[in-house]
């Protein structure tokens, strides 16, 4: 997926309670992660930094392929 700062996206559920990142700390991740809208806010590699903005919540770095284009 190519994506640029502003764009809007969500986590991919399968792909982030699987990956090497949900091991390395709690894996109940919450549910906004996957069910409401990020803007990306800047991107490095293989990760982008997403800020959700319904809930006061910190930006969290995610890999390129746990993302998907919110619709």
């Amino acid at each position: 997926m190519a994506v640029k700062k502003g764009d809007m996206v969500r986590a991919i559920r399968e792909k982030l309670e699987n990956s090497l990142e949900a091991q390395a700390s709690d894996s109940r991740f919450p549910a906004y992660l996957f069910d409401s809208k990020g803007e990306i806010v800047d991107v490095k590699g293989d990760y982008a930094l997403v800020k959700f903005g319904l809930v006061p919540t910190p930006n969290i770095w995610l890999r390129l392929d746990q993302l998907e284009e919110f619709k």
